[in-house]
């Protein structure tokens, strides 16, 4: 299968360039010198040398490609070299597992992916696509795309190679967990439901439009490839890390015999014993490596001994051959069994005939019988077949005309010769006949060498018989066990066994790794006859004896004490025997023929014939003889090693996973097995790595920490003495090497640390920034037992920090070029910059708490110094940017406010160094803005209720907060505006409802603005946060209170100026007044009240205030109103009974009756009071906000109109009533307890005592006038009546 694609008799120039692809010597093993030109002078190419004689630059570019080409030529056979030895490696492993409980490495993402990924997120967040989705996952992603997908910390990571399509994943789904936590509960749908759709569409948008079923297809391949790899995979992947070409591998797999498993155990066995004789030589020559004691010399010895009884044992384990059908490893037993023919060392394991006893399987199968003529053609016939010793069995029958079968007998047999006999039989036709007639038989003796092909056999007739020519045609195939190495016939002459000259059946039998056994066996027996142990002999070719008859090619066996002679009847059995001894004795030197040009002599059509010097002779034409022949124990494996792992962890870093500096399961497998077999010391191969490593990872690659971890510990155990791997040695190269690597190592963790932003971006890979931590702590210690104190490790932890922190802001500064701003912009841009700069540091402080806080747990102090480091270098900015601002600019109150809020919820943060150094800058503004406040309030409140007209504001503006501050001409400075941060909760309200001055409404506007603007503060300190929301209380009072007596003030000379008459309409801006007081009322409960002692008594005090004036513009409103009622009843006056004016009337009223229609007095006078009771209720119910007080002022209304009614009454309670005062006051009386009942005044008032008096003096008078003059009232009446008029 793996035969080059060439033939044997390809052209010599296709050999030239195969040898110059290659760059080895054919058949030698120095390196090929460059060509030459000729010297003589004749010569074209010499001559041409004369006349153009180069400069000095040309002749060193010249043996500078000179030594270029040949250290290639170098590496290239140190590659070969490398391969030939991974090749038997791969071959045939007996120490290594390729490993099945690794962790599976994800497909890792390039850039062009990362841009893909970029567009169709952003196709998403562009509405292009047909995924459907809310705005709270279109949020998700839109804050994922921004942050994560645009970092350039993620470009750098995904340049490094360290993500996986896996991390991306990871980090939405912790984005979108915290978001949907932070979302409200919906009745029918669990968070678990939101996370899986909102994760469903992310993967919809990662895939794109990709063809979904292609995907699984490609990943299922990389998957195998990434666990398990086959031989040819394996073959494949390390010439791609060795740079080996096909040809190259195809001509070391033939040379080498890498599908010859009994060929690489021998190879084993000869790099083992070649192992224990260099450390005996070492023993003796007292050579060893520098160790860091003397006594660790001799131990250094039995390790090496110790390392390949361990490989031979391995190699014992292994089955004798892999998938052998039943054959398993046989244990070896002492005896004392006399039929060991073969007796060696005491202590040797001895064989019994039993152990070497084969299992044969047989296939006869009968085609046809050829030239019988004795049967009648119609007669029945059939065969038989049976192994001598076994069972037998019989064909259908056929027709003496036709006698063919074709049928199969399998058979199983322990006989090595074993005897077949097949025989033909026709029925017996006789009525006393016992048995069928024989007509002929055939005896054969296969063996597993013998042809397989049908072949005719002459059979043996009875005497007699007609069919003197009988023939049959048939096929025996006896297999060849696994454990069956050769077999054929031989001479043989021993010492000890075989001591007689004579040909026997010989079988070459493996029963363990490293026990095999030259067995002969006679016909028809199970056990060989003799057998001889071959542990220990040599075998060689030899020249002919003269002396012995029979056999012309010879080799032998020798051994101390004892030779064994063999012969075979041609060259090519020889060469096959000798292959098959040399593999089994294990020696180490390898028999060569004495004349290779002699022509192999291939007879007999011998299926079994191994063609291995074919491949020989063509390794040594392409130049491959050296690497193939070369002494595995004459190398320096450490050396060789080093390279591989190098080659190897490159070709990894490159591949398509995302691996970290984890090797393949496969890679780990012939590593593995490359250091087994070639005694590379475990703690040399793990410095190596952390070297490869540590060098990735500076030059940017993103290494796994705990891979790193796993192999310092195992060099720190190992120098330290604590054998991880079983070595107790240790070498002064190692030492040197591990403080070499651990002072690096050092350094790199303390820089990645510092760079753990950029080196750990969003926390990827998860739990490296962990493991990083945890690995530091484990180099910091001074040995593997004693633990390093945590003050130790946290003092370098805290360095670690304080650089990062200075590379975090000169890294973010570069990211927002404020240096380029903050020199040459003006305050503003200044401001403008140190507040997104602001942003920016709270957002990198938050991506560490979330990202990094967990691997920082054990010293969550130490982050929060690394915090305090990093705001302090914001500060400067901060600093300088405030220091430029204009006095009295209040543009920088947002800055505290950002910073405030981010640093007020952490708890390590909060009241800490930059947090009070925040509060220092602000409290003199803060206090200074306040100041400015209360003065411009003051002059407000002043200046505007002198110039109030008291107009409603509704009738001013119909937006509060554009209402224009006052301005104060004697205040030094511009007075400062109200931060726009947040819009009182009442205002939106106030734009429909209110109806208070512009005055008191700017008031209550700045004031609760102002206590808004200082809550949303939230100064952190409690004790000046106290302090200002107690100056703001005290400070509303106060203008409360000046705007409530002001008020008062004018409510009351606005009040005197309007008439008394029935004319009165109750003013609007008196309502406005009211509502002022009204609003003060509203606003005291929120503006003025304080939890606490003495500020309650205050707020106490301005409430008892604010309702004491309210209660005096009732009185006085009301006393005005009721003002308008005794006017009415002063002009009814004038009809008292007896005075002059009642007289005049009442003579002039009847005179004129007689001839015109009079008005009835005293009715216009009822209705005009009436009307303007009616109006001015609608009034204050309209333009007055309090219903409360409408009503206590409706109520004193009432009661103050019936008391005056009453009083008036009384004062005539002799005299009559004149019948207009009557009609009068009873319509007056009427509408006023109907009108005020309509307004809500409660029964009890409208009933009182004093309205009692008046309805039973109205009723009185009603009831005498009816008697007297029953048509004067004209239908008017105290009786309940909806008849009246209006």
């Amino acid at each position: 299968m793996l035969d080059p694609s060439s033939s044997e008799e390809e052209s010599d120039e296709l050999l030239e360039e195969e040898r110059r692809d290659v760059l080895v010597a054919a058949g030698g093993g120095s390196p090929r010198s460059l060509p030459q030109p000729p010297r003589d002078s004749r010569g074209r190419e010499a001559g041409a040398a004369r006349a153009a004689s180069p400069s000095p630059s040309v002749l060193s570019e010249g043996r500078d490609e000179q030594e270029r080409l040949q250290r290639e030529e170098r590496e290239k056979r140190l590659r070969l070299q490398l391969y030939v030895f991974i090749a038997r490696c791969i071959a045939h492993p007996f120490n290594a597992k390729q490993p099945t409980d690794m962790a599976r490495r994800q497909q890792k993402l390039n850039k062009q992916q990362l841009q893909v990924l970029k567009e169709r997120f952003q196709a998403f967040l562009n509405g292009e696509t047909q995924i459907v989705a809310d705005e709270a996952f279109c949020n998700a992603v839109r804050s994922y795309y921004e942050v994560f997908l645009k970092s350039d910390r993620v470009a750098r990571m995904v340049h490094s190679g360290g993500c996986s399509a896996s991390d991306f994943r990871d980090v939405f789904k912790k984005n979108i967990e915290k978001r949907v936590r932070s979302l409200p509960e919906i009745d029918g749908l669990s968070k678990e439901t939101v996370l899986s759709s909102w994760l469903a569409k992310y993967d919809a948008i990662y895939r794109g439009e990709e063809d979904l079923c292609k995907q699984p297809n490609r990943m299922a391949l990389s998957a195998v490839s990434e666990l398990i790899l086959s031989k040819e995979q394996l073959y494949e992947m390390f010439q791609q890390i060795l740079g080996i070409k096909k040809l190259e591998h195809q001509l070391i797999y033939n040379a080498c015999q890498l599908d010859n498993g009994d060929e690489q155990a021998a190879q084993i066995r000869r790099e083992l014993d070649g192992r224990l004789q260099l450390a005996e030589q070492m023993a003796r020559e007292r050579k060893f490596p520098k160790f860091v004691t003397r006594e660790m010399e001799n131990m250094y010895i039995e390790e090496l001994r110790s390392s390949v009884n361990l490989l031979m044992a391995n190699l014992e384990s292994l089955p004798v051959s892999k998938g052998g059908p039943e054959f398993k490893l046989q244990k070896l037993k002492r005896s004392q069994n006399s039929a060991f023919l073969d007796i060696g060392d005491e202590n040797e394991v001895q064989l019994s005939k039993s152990d070497v006893v084969l299992s044969f399987t047989l296939e006869i199968v009968i085609m046809e019988v050829q030239g019988l003529k004795s049967v009648a053609p119609n007669r029945i016939v059939y065969c038989t077949m049976e192994v001598e010793g076994g069972e037998k069995l019989q064909t259908d029958q056929a027709e003496a005309s036709r006698p063919q079968w074709g049928t199969q007998g399998d058979f199983t047999t322990t006989h090595p010769r074993p005897v077949v006999k097949v025989k033909l039989f026709t029925e017996s036709t006789g009525v006393l006949a016992l048995e069928d007639k024989e007509l002929g038989r055939v005896v054969l003796y296969p063996t597993s060498n013998s042809p397989k092909s049908p072949d005719l056999h002459k059979m043996i007739v009875p005497k007699n018989s007609q069919d003197s020519d009988l023939k049959i045609k048939l096929a025996v195939r006896m297999d060849k066990p696994p454990h069956m190495k050769h077999c054929g016939y031989l001479y043989a002459l021993g010492q000890k066994v075989w001591k007689r000259w004579k040909k026997r059946y010989f079988v070459l039998v493996q029963v363990s790794q490293y026990t095999f056994a030259m067995c002969s066996y006679r016909e028809k027996k199970s056990e060989p006859q003799e057998l001889m142990q071959l542990e220990g002999y040599t075998v060689d070719y030899t020249a002919p004896h003269t002396g012995l008859q029979g056999g012309r090619m010879f080799f032998n066996a020798v051994k101390e004490g004892d030779t064994v002679i063999f012969a075979s009847d041609d060259e090519q059995d020889r060469i096959l025997w000798v292959q098959a001894m040399y593999r089994a004795t294990g020696q180490s030197y390898k028999p060569v023929p004495a004349s290779q040009a002699q022509k192999m002599n291939l007879k007999g059509g011998n299926a079994n014939t191994d063609v291995s010097p074919l491949y020989t002779d063509r390794g040594q034409k392409h130049g491959m003889d050296e690497f193939i022949s070369a002494n595995p124990c004459k190398f320096d494996h450490a050396s060789l090693f080093r390279l591989l792992q190098r080659q190897t962890l490159d070709h990894r870093l490159n591949d398509s996973y995302s691996c970290l500096g984890w090797f393949s399961p496969g890679q780990v497998f012939v590593l593995d097995e490359y250091c087994a077999r070639y005694g590379v010391r475990g703690c040399h191969r793990h410095l190596c790595y952390l070297d490869e490593l540590i060098e990735y990872s500076e030059n940017g690659s993103v290494i796994d920490p705990t891979l790193l971890h796993y192999s310092f510990a195992f060099c720190a155990s190992h120098v330290h003495g604590n054998r991880p791997d079983g070595i107790g040695t240790v070498s002064v190269e190692e030492k040197e090497r591990f403080e070499e690597i651990k002072e690096r190592l050092s350094s790199l963790l303390e820089n990645q640390i510092s760079h753990f932003r950029y080196c750990f971006p969003f926390g990827r890979p998860e739990g490296a920034l962990k493991a990083t931590l945890s690995l530091l702590e484990r180099v910091l210690m001074k040995d593997i037992a004693t633990p390093i104190p945590a003050e130790e490790v946290k003092k370098v932890v805290r360095k670690c920090l304080e650089k990062a922190a200075l590379i975090n802001y000169t890294r973010l500064t570069e990211y927002a070029k404020i240096e380029e701003t903050m020199n040459q912009a003006t305050p503003a841009r200044k401001l403008e910059e140190v507040l997104h700069l602001a942003e920016l540091c709270i957002e990198v402080l938050q991506q560490n708490e979330e990202h990094h806080s967990e691997a920082f747990a054990w010293w969550p102090e130490l982050l929060a110094e690394h915090a305090e480091k990093f705001l302090s270098l914001y500060s400067v900015d901060m600093d300088s940017a405030l220091e430029a601002q204009p006095q009295d600019s209040w543009d920088s109150f947002p800055l505290f406010q950002l910073l405030n809020n981010a640093l007020r919820n952490d708890t390590l943060l909060c009241n800490g160094k930059f947090h009070k150094h925040l509060q220092e800058i602000f409290v003199p503004m803060v206090v200074r803005y306040i100041d400015l406040m209360e003065s411009s309030i003051a002059q407000s409140i002043h200046r505007g209720l002198e110039q109030e007209s008291w107009q409603p504001v509704k009738s001013i503006t119909n937006s509060l907060p554009n209402v224009a501050l006052p301005k104060v001409p004697s205040l030094p400075v511009n007075l400062p505006q109200i931060p726009s941060f947040t819009t009182p909760t009442w205002m939106t309200s106030l734009y429909d409802s209110t109806n208070g001055s512009a005055t008191s409404e700017d008031l209550f506007w700045k004031l609760d603005a102002l206590q808004m603007f200082v809550f949303d503060l939230h100064w952190p300190e409690p004790e000046f946060a106290h302090h200002l929301e107690q100056r703001l209380k005290l400070m509303a009072t106060d203008m409360i209170e000046a705007c409530v007596k002001r008020t008062r003030i004018a409510f009351e000379l606005k009040l005197q100026k309007t008439n008394k008459s029935t004319d009165l309409r109750i003013p609007s801006y008196l309502c406005t007044m009211f509502n002022v007081l009204v609003d003060a009322k509203k606003q005291t409960a929120k503006l003025c009240i304080l939890e606490g002692g003495q500020e309650q008594q205050y707020h106490s005090k301005i409430d008892d205030l604010v309702e004491e004036t309210v209660k005096e513009i009732i009185s006085l409103l009301v006393s005005k109103v009721v003002s308008v009622l005794e006017g009415v009843l002063s002009k009814l006056s004038r009809y008292d009974e007896g005075t002059f004016f009642s007289s005049l009337v009442s003579f002039t009223v009847k005179a004129a009756a007689k001839y015109v229609d009079v008005p009835k007095p005293g009715m216009d006078l009822a209705d005009t009071y009436i009307m303007f009771v009616r109006q001015n209720q609608d009034i204050l119910r309209e333009k007055v906000n309090e219903e409360m007080y409408i009503e206590k002022l409706f109520d004193q209304w009432y009661s103050n109109s019936m008391k005056v009614i009453s009083m008036w009454l009384a004062d005539r309670l002799d005299v009559q009533l004149h019948i207009y005062q009557l009609k009068t006051l009873i319509k007056i009386v009427k509408k006023t307890y109907r009108d005020f009942r309509l307004q809500g005044v409660m029964e009890g008032t409208l009933n009182s005592k004093t309205y009692d008096t008046v309805h039973s003096r109205l009723t009185v008078e009603e009831a005498t006038v009816s008697v007297t003059d029953a048509g004067g009232l004209q239908g008017i009446t105290m009786k309940d009546s909806d008849e009246e008029e209006g």
